[in-house]
Formats: C-alpha cells, sequence, structure tokens
C-alpha cells in the first residue's frame, strides 16, 4: 500500500496544473491533501472525475481558506474531522480515516506567520494535537500525515542559521512541538529510513527561484507509530512533482 501526502496549496488551482497526471504517476493508494482552500461541495465537485476513489474533506468556516481532505481507493471504516476542540475546529484541519489495522490522520498544521502573531497559539495547538493522537493511538496504530509548518533539524532546511529563531517554521517553540511528537512515540518516517539525507526538501518560497535553486525546507512529513514502523517499506519525497509550492511526501507499507 501506498499512501502521499500532499499540501496542494488550493485544490482548484493544482488541477490546472496536471493534477490528474502527477496523482495517477504516484500510484497511491491513498492520497492525503491539506491546504485545500474549498468548502467540501467544492472539494467534491473539483475531484469528480475520480470516480474510483472514496472522496472526504473537512473545510474551514471562513471560505477559501486552510481545507484538508482524503481520497481513498478503499472505503475507510469510519472518517471523523476535527479535534473536538472548538477553539481549533473552525479552520479544517484535521481529518481523520479509519482503517483495519491503522488511523490515518491528514493535519494541517497552523502557521505562526510573517510576524509570529500565532506562535502562542501554535504551541498551544502542537500539544493540544498531540494528545488527541495519543488518544487515537490507545486504540490503534497511528499515521499522520501533512504540513507541520516547521523544520525539525537543521539538515531540514538550506539555510539554517539565518532563520533559527527569526522565522516562522524554525523557532524554537515549533522545534520543540516537533520533539514532542518524535520523542512521544510518533516517528519520523523519512528520518527513520534516511536518517542523514541532506537537500530533500518539501517546501520552497515562490520567491527568488528558490525551487530551481533547491533552497528548500522539509515542513511536510509523514509520521507513525513506533509500533508500527515494521510495517513500512520505505518513506520518500517527490521533488518532482509541481503544481504547489510543496512537493509530495510519502510512505510504503
Amino acid at each position: 500500500m501506498k499512501i502521499v501526502s500532499w499540501n496542494v496549496n488550493g485544490i482548484r488551482a493544482v488541477l490546472k496544473k496536471d493534477f490528474a497526471e502527477s496523482f495517477a504517476s504516484m500510484e497511491a493508494d491513498i492520497l492525503c491533501l491539506q491546504e485545500t482552500k474549498a468548502q467540501d461541495d467544492q472539494v467534491r465537485e473539483a475531484l469528480a472525475e475520480f470516480k474510483d476513489y472514496h472522496i472526504y474533506s473537512n473545510s474551514a468556516v471562513k471560505k477559501g481558506y486552510s481545507g484538508t481532505a482524503i481520497i481513498s481507493k478503499q472505503a475507510p471504516l469510519s472518517i471523523t474531522k476535527d479535534m473536538g476542540i472548538e477553539e481549533h475546529d473552525q479552520e479544517g484541519r484535521v481529518l481523520c480515516a479509519e482503517y483495519e489495522d491503522f488511523y490515518l490522520v491528514t493535519v494541517y498544521v497552523p502557521n505562526s506567520g510573517s510576524e509570529l502573531k500565532r506562535l502562542d497559539y501554535r504551541q498551544t495547538w502542537d500539544e493540544d494535537f498531540f494528545n488527541y493522537l495519543k488518544n487515537l493511538e490507545a486504540t490503534k496504530p497511528v499515521l499522520v500525515c501533512g504540513d507541520f509548518n516547521v523544520a525539525h533539524t537543521e539538515i531540514d532546511l538550506a539555510r539554517p542559521k539565518p532563520n533559527y529563531n527569526k522565522s516562522a517554521g524554525y523557532m524554537q517553540e515549533e522545534i520543540d512541538g516537533m520533539d514532542r511528537f518524535t520523542q512521544g512515540g510518533f516517528k519520523d518516517t523519512f528520518r527513520h529510513f534516511y536518517p542523514d539525507v541532506t537537500d530533500k526538501y518539501s517546501w520552497w518560497s515562490y520567491r527568488a527561484g528558490a525551487r530551481g535553486k533547491n533552497v528548500g525546507w522539509r515542513i511536510d512529513y509523514f509520521l507513525a507509530s513506533e509500533g508500527f514502523l515494521p510495517q513500512l517499506k520505505d518513506a520518500f519525497i517527490l521533488n518532482d512533482i509541481m503544481g504547489s509550492d510543496h512537493c509530495p511526501v510519502g510512505i510504503e507499507l
């Protein structure tokens, strides 16, 4: 089984950029999307051609903002939206599909913002989301994927020194939040297989030709419950797939 995660930066926008061809090339059994920027009915309409798949989405109250979706060949046992915490449940950031052997959660973690206005909120979010995942894990293993909006270590971004404690996505508070996940039983699958690989990123600024120069950040992750690691065959980053400022990341079971 192959599961892929992709922040598409607008489902309707990416459809105009060879999305169908990209999706076919991934050969994914499940594709998790973040930042759909569409309401549930708009997501269904946008993905109407994918008739062989079950499509689920979670949209923000605010139109054209945030949002997550799951496209799955196999129908899940159940689908749940959000964390059950009103403060966090207005932006369509969490969508969970239950399968026989695991829960699959797709997440679009809040960005702390260019002036770090949401850094405090982000810390609350990280802790509450961790607790939400641990609650799921009490029943069965958890796979969680998406845009975590943080580069975890120095090798996860091209220019760590000028960004450390100055830029959203590489603040110590955000790194601490990621530590909570990885030290609390959810392993970074890419680093599990490739602990020392550098220059592999999943997001590039649209400015200054960053993608062409590979001046990027690895902020999209696939985390897995520690006990589920033996089920994993590989983890990968699909740098060559265009259409968004992010590229897809995934795992093979």
